[in-house]
């Protein structure tokens, strides 16, 4: 299948991280992937939620599509969120937390912030790959300071992979090919290939077991060489 970026069918698109980003945050990231761009904000705070014991840390994710990250001017979610941002928000919280050992980080809430600058497809995939940059650079400062004396995150990252029809599966969807494709499928996974998230759809019909399988063994096949990618560009950091 011919793409109009010119990638072949299981190409990436060009990732750049840059760390740093934002001066005040113990931990930032801007990360494009492809025309998709998200600057994510990692901020410690003490204490924990009521349900949460003073044993053990905790973590929630943020997500928000900024105005004019699409086509048409998006409003501001002030008062209520969306079900989508709701749903994001879950999903990219559970991923971090199961990346992250909380219990290393006693009493503190960690906050991970996502805004989507432009939006072209995977927003998903780059909140969480950006979310581990800036975690990486927090929890890095923690251990040279002497506040952490165990590494806390388990390394991982986060693809999608579009089922177009017959046999054609697409990894790393643009916003055109996620809006034509038969079903989606987020696959966030350890470089190990452990599961952390699934995340997936049929568009109006079933997946067959043996393509959702085939979309499944895609993305997992392609998390090495993600985590490669991220942590190339995290030793470049100034």
């Amino acid at each position: 299948m011919k793409r109009r970026d010119g990638r072949q069918a299981h190409e990436l698109r060009p990732l750049a991280i840059r760390v740093g980003y934002v001066q005040y945050a113990e931990g930032s990231a801007l990360v494009e992937l492809g025309n998709t761009r998200v600057l994510v904000n990692v901020s410690l705070t003490e204490g924990v939620p009521r349900h949460v014991s003073g044993r053990s840390g905790w973590l929630m994710a943020e997500y928000n599509l900024l105005p004019r990250s699409t086509k048409e001017r998006k409003e501001r979610e002030r008062q209520k969120i969306s079900g989508r941002t709701a749903e994001i928000q879950r999903f990219l919280g559970r991923a971090f937390r199961a990346a992250l050992d909380l219990s290393l980080l006693p009493n503190k809430t960690v906050v991970i912030d996502a805004d989507v600058l432009q939006a072209d497809g995977g927003t998903r995939v780059v909140s969480l790959l950006g979310g581990y940059a800036a975690l990486h650079v927090a929890m890095d400062r923690l251990v040279n300071q002497g506040k952490l004396d165990e590494w806390p995150l388990t390394e991982f990252a986060a693809v999608s992979v579009g089922w177009m029809g017959e046999n054609t599966l697409l990894l790393d969807l643009t916003q055109i090919e996620d809006e034509n494709a038969w079903a989606d499928l987020t696959v966030v996974a350890t470089q190990s290939g452990d599961i952390i998230e699934l995340h997936g759809a049929g568009e109006g019909r079933p997946v067959p077991k043996a393509t959702y399988q085939a979309m499944l063994e895609l993305g997992l096949a392609q998390i090495p060489e993600i985590v490669r990618r991220v942590h190339g560009q995290l030793k470049n950091r100034s």
